[in-house]
C-alpha cells in the first residue's frame, strides 16, 4: 500500500477542506465543583459515518510508510559540571525566583496598604524578600516531605529530641510562615474580571506556568516514542475545576494532562484542566477530531514532522485524530473503544478463542481485536498485524501476542513512570492556596526531569 506525506502548508489545506464535511464529536470534558469524571463507553460519539465504516479491507502484511525519525534527542543545552543542582539550575533558574520574589513583595506591599490599622505591627516586621531567601524557603518546603512532621512548627522544636537543627539555623519560623503566606506569582490588580472574555482561572500561577513550560520543553528534545495521559495533583480544598477521579490514587485533585518521554518519563508538555466550558483551540488542529482529542493535539504539535511515535489510551484515541497526525509525520498507537465512531463493527461481533486476533485496515490505520483473558482492540498507524512470542507465566510455550500490544504495553507508561518517581516525595501539606501547591508541584516536576 502506498502512502505520501504533505508540507505543512499541503496538510493544512487538506485539514481545512475535510472540516466542512466532517462529523463532529460532542464529547466534552466533565467539570464542576468536584467534577466526577469518568469515561464514557461512547464518549458521546454520533453513529458511525458511511466514509468510516467503507474501505476497510484485509490488511496482508501491509504497513503504513513509516517516516524516519529525525530529531536528535538529549540535553540541548551545555552544562558545565555534571553536579546535580546544574541540571536543576535549568528548570530553577534565577529568573523564576526574581519573578515569584517580584510578586511576592507586591503582593505584601498591597496587602499591607489595604490592611494599615490591622497589619501594623506585621508592617514593622516586614523587610522584603530576595532570590536567596526564597530559594531557602523553597529548599526547606521540599525538604518537609522527606523528614515528616505532625505540622510546620514542628520542625522548629527546641526539644533536643524532637529538634530538627538545618530548620531554625537557616530560617526563623515566624519569617517562614510570613513569607508562605504572602507567596505570590501574578499581580491580582491586573486580574481580568470572571465575566470578562479574557479571564483565566489559572491566572494567579500563569507566570510560573508559562517559565516552566518554556524550560521544559527548550532544555530537552525527547527520544522517538512518547506519551500523552492524564495525572492528579492532589488537592481537597475548594476549587472549580477541581476533579474526582476514582481511578487515581489522590481521587481528587487539579487534573494535569502531560505528554512524557516513553522510556525516562520526562514531561515535556503539560496543560492544566480549567474545566468543560474552556476553550482550547490549538493550531491547525481540525474540528472533527472532538474536544478531548485537541488536548492530545495541542501537546504534540509542536513535535510534527520528525517521525516522532505516539502512545495514547482509550480516552484519546479515534481514527480522525490518528490519520491527521498521519498527514503531519507523526505516528500513533492506542487502545480503543469497541464502540468508537468509525470503528469497524465486524472485529467487536462474536466470542473469540483465548490467543486469537483480527484485524482490518483503512489506509494507513490498522484497526485490530486480540482476545486474551478479555478482548483488546487497538488503532495503529506504526505497525500491521504481525505477531511476536511472549512468554507466559504457566504455560510452556509462549504466547503469540500482535506487536502493536506488546509495544504499546512498553512505551505507553512514560506519564505513570513520572508520577511513580514523584509520588514519595511530593509535598502534601494542607493549603486552601491552590496556586501555592501547583507551584511546588511543577518544582517536583522540574526537579525529577533534571
Amino acid at each position: 500500500m502506498s502512502s505520501c506525506f504533505y508540507s505543512p502548508e499541503e496538510a493544512y489545506e487538506i485539514l481545512a477542506a475535510s472540516e466542512s464535511d466532517a462529523l463532529a464529536d460532542s464529547d466534552t470534558l466533565t467539570a464542576s465543583d468536584i467534577e466526577p469524571c469518568s469515561e464514557p463507553s461512547s464518549d458521546g460519539d454520533p453513529p458511525p459515518s458511511g466514509r468510516h465504516e467503507s474501505n476497510w479491507v484485509p490488511p496482508n502484511m501491509a504497513a503504513p510508510e513509516i517516516p524516519p525519525f529525525i530529531a536528535t534527542p538529549g540535553i540541548t543545552v551545555r552544562v558545565e559540571d555534571c553536579e546535580p543542582v546544574s541540571f536543576l539550575n535549568l528548570f530553577m533558574s534565577d529568573d523564576v525566583f526574581e519573578m515569584v520574589v517580584e510578586q511576592t513583595n507586591l503582593f505584601t506591599n498591597q496587602y499591607l496598604d489595604a490592611h494599615q490599622d490591622s497589619s501594623r505591627h506585621r508592617r514593622n516586621k516586614w523587610h522584603p524578600t530576595d532570590v536567596i531567601e526564597l530559594k531557602k524557603i523553597w529548599a526547606l518546603t521540599l525538604v518537609m516531605e522527606i523528614v515528616k512532621k505532625p505540622s510546620i512548627r514542628s520542625y522548629w522544636h527546641k526539644n533536643p529530641i524532637l529538634a530538627t537543627p538545618l530548620f531554625p539555623r537557616v530560617m526563623k519560623r515566624e519569617r517562614y510562615e510570613n513569607l508562605m503566606r504572602f507567596l505570590h506569582f501574578n499581580d491580582n490588580a491586573l486580574c481580568p474580571p470572571r465575566n470578562d472574555p479574557m479571564h483565566d482561572r489559572l491566572y494567579k500561577i500563569r507566570p510560573l506556568i508559562s517559565l516552566m513550560s518554556a524550560k521544559f520543553t527548550d532544555n530537552y528534545v525527547p527520544d522517538q516514542n512518547i506519551s500523552v495521559d492524564e495525572s492528579l495533583m492532589k488537592f481537597k480544598g475548594r476549587l472549580l475545576f477541581k476533579q474526582y477521579i476514582p481511578s487515581k490514587r489522590s481521587r481528587y485533585g487539579v487534573k494535569f494532562y502531560k505528554l512524557c518521554e516513553s522510556t525516562t518519563g520526562y514531561t515535556w508538555a503539560f496543560r492544566i484542566y480549567k474545566g468543560k466550558d474552556s476553550h482550547l483551540d490549538p493550531p491547525g488542529c481540525p474540528d472533527c477530531i472532538g474536544t478531548s482529542r485537541k488536548i492530545v493535539w495541542d501537546l504534540v504539535y509542536p513535535l510534527f514532522n520528525k517521525g516522532y511515535h505516539l502512545w495514547v489510551d482509550n480516552y484519546y484515541t479515534s481514527i480522525d485524530l490518528f490519520k491527521n497526525l498521519y498527514c503531519f509525520e507523526t505516528l500513533a498507537c492506542g487502545t480503543v473503544q469497541k464502540n468508537r465512531r468509525g470503528f469497524r463493527q465486524i472485529l467487536t461481533a462474536g466470542k473469540r478463542s483465548r490467543g486469537s486476533s483480527s484485524s482490518l485496515r483503512q489506509e494507513e490505520v490498522l484497526a485490530l481485536r486480540f482476545t486474551d483473558k478479555k478482548d483488546v482492540y487497538m488503532l495503529s498507524t506504526v505497525h500491521d498485524e504481525s505477531t511476536v512470542p511472549v512468554p507466559v507465566r504457566g504455560r510452556t510455550e509462549p504466547l503469540e501476542k500482535p506487536k502493536c500490544i506488546v509495544e504499546y504495553s512498553k512505551f505507553m507508561g512514560g506519564v505513570d513512570l513520572a508520577d511513580q518517581c514523584i509520588q514519595p516525595y511530593l509535598v502534601n501539606r494542607k493549603t486552601r492556596a491552590w496556586y501555592k501547591k501547583i507551584a511546588i508541584y511543577l518544582t517536583e516536576i522540574a526537579i525529577f526531569n533534571a
